[in-house]
């Protein structure tokens, strides 16, 4: 009886045994530790550093505050200061037309994404204008033109720009027409009037879309395409402005610009730092436990 006994002990407890031995390897049971991730590659020391101690919350969090100074770069209030001259207008002047003026601008780059304006010129005009019988002279004579532009590169260095803006222009001025010729057919008489020293004055908008690129150093140069509408202007009693000094032709839609600028940087050591390669260090793959 003893015997059987103990044969039957022996049994269950080999099957007990087996029974545990199946379940260790169908759910194995792993201790729960705190381990040491391998930090992506560029992190800095002390992110590092939040990983070697176990704080990857800290890290990850501080690597998404890394990320978005990247990606969004915080310039400061007074990024740099830019004058230009429009140096179109006299090209073509030079090159035989008969209208036209020379600007100077002034823009402060705030936070390198908006950007105040401020331009003034001089404008003048000697012409016959086409399928016209008259001499249009408008004298010497200033303009202002004031706005802002909306920097789309912000996120880039100052260097390269490709903004939006708007302007408000404004213009008084003198003028003579001459030369004119006007045919009665009811007498067949032509009459040759005069009309001298007319003085007017207008207002305008812009919209502009604009792109400047460095040259070198402190030099860049931009273009910028211009739609414009008059808002108001004088008449006199005897004619309508044929050209007004900043603006154009009065009939004009469409003006363009080329401009050659110099850039003084305001605060720059306050400017984000250049991406520069960086040899990351680099932790083992393999995880090991940190004591707590």
């Amino acid at each position: 009886m003893s015997i059987l006994l103990t044969v039957a002990c022996a049994v269950t407890s080999i099957t007990a045994q087996h029974v545990a031995d199946s379940l260790r390897r169908i759910s194995p049971v792993r201790p729960q530790t705190n381990t040491v991730l391998t930090p992506p590659k560029g992190t800095s020391e002390e992110i590092i550093k939040q990983y070697v101690t176990g704080d990857t919350a800290s890290a990850k969090a501080q690597e998404r505050k890394d990320s978005l100074r990247r990606i969004y770069p915080r310039y400061p209030l007074l990024t740099d200061v830019t004058l230009g001259v429009n140096i179109l207008d006299p090209l073509l002047m030079a090159f035989g037309q008969k209208y036209g003026g020379v600007d100077v601008s002034a823009t402060l780059n705030m936070w390198n994404r908006l950007q105040p304006v401020l331009e003034v010129g001089i404008g003048r005009a000697l012409s016959t204008p086409d399928d016209e019988s008259y001499t249009y002279k408008c004298h010497v004579s200033p303009y202002v033109r004031i706005g802002a532009n909306y920097n789309f590169l912000f996120k880039k260095t100052p260097d390269y720009q490709m903004f939006l803006g708007v302007r408000l222009g404004a213009s008084t001025f003198k003028y003579d027409i001459y030369d004119a010729t006007v045919n009665e057919t009811y007498w067949r008489e032509s009459h040759h009037p005069t009309i001298m020293s007319q003085r007017s004055h207008a207002i305008w908008g812009e919209a502009v879309l604009g792109l400047r690129i460095k040259l070198w150093g402190p030099i860049s140069a931009g273009w910028q395409l211009k739609y414009h509408g008059l808002f108001k202007y004088k008449k006199t009693e005897n004619s309508d402005p044929w050209y007004i000094p900043g603006y154009g032709t009065r009939t004009s839609t469409l003006a363009t610009m080329f401009s050659i600028y110099y850039t003084l940087p305001l605060s720059r050591a306050k400017w984000p730092a250049k991406e520069k390669k960086e040899t990351s260090t680099k932790l083992s793959s393999k995880s090991s436990p940190v004591l707590e």
